[in-house]
């Protein structure tokens, strides 16, 4: 049977896109199987959690900042490309901003007041 087929009977999902679409058994499977955690660590989390997350590391650390490094810990499965993408959007958006250039660059939240993301 062929990935399409597979997807097509509900079996296996896609996701992700181009070059990174991966293919993993269907939410229906795993709820079957009771294994319904299993599903989401697969599947991963979405971008706003990912940059919720972020946004909540970056606010706890308000004082003394954070560095790329420590953002690429809060998100291990994600690649330091994808970090930074995701790192640009909240600056772009308006909720962080940096000082400094290169490693050693440092993130802050855009309001310090709040810690709620």
């Amino acid at each position: 049977m062929s990935r399409r087929t597979l997807v097509g009977k509900g079996l296996v999902e896609r996701f992700g896109r181009g070059r990174g679409v991966k293919y993993i058994l269907s939410r229906r499977y795993y709820k079957m199987v009771d294994e319904k955690g299993a599903y989401t660590r697969k599947k991963g989390l979405d971008r706003e959690t990912n940059k919720a997350l972020l946004l909540k590391h970056i606010k706890e650390n308000r004082d003394s900042g954070s560095r790329l490094k420590e953002l690429m810990q809060v998100l291990p499965a994600l690649s330091k490309d994808q970090v930074q993408k995701l790192v640009a959007e909240l600056k772009k958006e308006g909720k962080i901003y940096k000082i400094g250039a290169t490693k050693a660059a440092l993130w802050y939240p855009e309001n310090p007041d709040s810690i709620a993301p």
